[in-house]
């Protein structure tokens, strides 16, 4: 779907180019060696259009995809597949596109439907496959770890078409699922539990005043964190059924502490007002709750003219997140709120065993100075000091997000590897990059060549050999 004409959207060119094909390839050629202490599956979700457009299109619209690397005994095997939503299926049976994307009136799209359900944003593990999931809530889609077949959208037992939202978080330790849901009617804000035999255990609305956009959301041993932040729709959107946002600096930004599993009530703290993508990480200390995250003082920045009909588009995607540190008091109820870095970087990633524990580092993308959004290098942040080490992808070279993979054996929090799909646009080409996470600075052990592109995406996660049964 390659296209150059002055009137196709950014992010239908180069790097973010739609792919046509599901490959599988063994046995992967290697620069360097892989580790054999590195053992299971690196899963990454993204937008891969099936079809062209209706309308402007926008980065958030394609379907989503899912390109998955297998690494064990120092041997790597590709696979990539299209998660298979039902909206998907619609349009392939229709052979071409159905919906219009977020750049559009919803007017014209199917009926029930305003938006097209793409499970193209994130991807966990739990029970005992992929779960895919959707930023704007929309089914969950269950996806066989192995082939990447998808199995169905997930009711979780309910018996009713259940919606989650990207995001939802993992608990190492119980095996739980924790989500939220949103919407521009009430409920606006829904959290829920599924146990680790995938049923639905609990679920709470929140009170909130109207539509918010969450994003994403934390846990720690005892608590959930929900987040009702100051960014919504217009008034003008919603009557033109339009996706259009605004930010309103004359609101603070409310968290609620959640009992996981209910008993009390939740507890709204307030913040300064901004908006967070991706939270890092949250646990407990003493009489207070932790938050880590990105934070982004304004999320709306000026349109640039030169970027025409894209314009809105461009300025929301170019996002100045800073690492920052909440600390609410469950006695007091009062909110610390510190930045502790400068520089702008986003789609963080920790090690998957410390969630909901005291971590000290995270792997944050840093951005290009391009007009599209794309990832040139990687920091190792010390949370603690605000310390950092920095990766460069290189001339040319753009990663993905980077998830961290405990090496077999490990023995502190940084102990293993940092992994990240990387495009070179100069020599048209693909790899798997696998640095080592406490000598981070160092560059790859490993480049494993893959047998085409990926498009640039969205989220990631390592899955162990142990969860898959190896």
């Amino acid at each position: 779907m390659q296209a150059s004409a002055p009137d196709v959207s950014p992010y239908l060119l180069d790097s973010f180019a739609p792919i046509e094909d599901e490959r599988v390839a063994d046995e992967l050629p290697v620069i360097g060696e892989v580790p054999r202490d590195l053992h299971g599956m690196f899963v990454r979700n993204g937008p891969n259009a099936r079809f062209a457009p209706r309308g402007r299109y926008h980065w958030f619209d394609g379907d989503g995809m899912l390109h998955a690397v297998q690494i064990r005994d120092g041997k790597v095997s590709y696979r990539n597949r299209w998660v298979r939503t039902e909206h998907l299926a619609a349009e392939e049976t229709a052979g071409h596109a159905l919906w219009s994307g977020l750049m559009e009136s919803t007017r014209d799209n199917p009926k029930g439907a305003p938006y097209k359900d793409t499970a193209n944003t994130d991807v966990v593990f739990h029970r005992d496959s992929l779960l895919a999931s959707w930023y704007i809530s929309g089914r969950p889609y269950r996806v066989d770890a192995e082939t990447l077949e998808t199995r169905g959208a997930d009711d979780f037992g309910t018996g009713e078409p259940l919606r989650i939202s990207a995001h939802a978080k993992v608990d190492p330790a119980t095996g739980e699922l924790f989500f939220f849901d949103y919407g521009p009617r009430p409920p606006f804000l829904r959290y829920g539990v599924i146990d680790a035999t995938g049923r639905l255990v609990h679920r709470l609305d929140l009170d909130v005043p109207g539509p918010r956009l969450p994003h994403d959301m934390a846990i720690t041993e005892r608590f959930a964190i929900l987040m009702d932040l100051p960014v919504t729709f217009t008034p003008e959107a919603l009557q033109a059924r339009r996706w259009s946002v605004g930010f309103y600096p004359e609101l603070p930004a409310r968290f609620a502490i959640v009992p996981r599993r209910g008993g009390a009530a939740p507890r709204w703290f307030e913040a300064e007002p901004c908006y967070i993508y991706h939270t890092i990480n949250a646990w407990e200390e003493g009489d207070e709750v932790v938050l880590t995250a990105c934070r982004v003082a304004d999320p709306i920045p000026p349109v640039d003219p030169a970027d025409g009909p894209w314009g809105r588009m461009m300025a929301n995607l170019r996002i100045q997140a800073t690492l920052h540190r909440w600390r609410f008091n469950l006695v007091t109820g009062q909110t610390r709120e510190e930045r502790l870095d400068d520089r702008i970087s986003e789609f963080p990633t920790i090690a998957p065993h410390m969630r909901t524990k005291r971590s000290r580092w995270s792997y944050n993308v840093t951005f290009a100075p391009t007009p599209t959004v794309r990832f040139d290098g990687l920091l190792k942040y010390d949370i603690d000091t605000g310390a950092s080490e920095r990766y460069a992808f290189g001339p040319g070279r753009f990663g993905s997000e980077s998830p961290f993979a405990p090496r077999l054996g490990a023995t502190a929090e940084d102990d293993g590897y940092v992994l990240s799909f990387v495009d070179d646009q100069r020599e048209g080409t693909a790899e798997l990059v696998i640095l080592r996470a406490q000598r981070f600075a160092d560059g790859p052990v490993a480049r494993v060549r893959l047998p085409q592109r990926i498009p640039l995406g969205f989220h990631g996660t390592w899955v162990s050999g142990a969860q898959l049964g190896w």
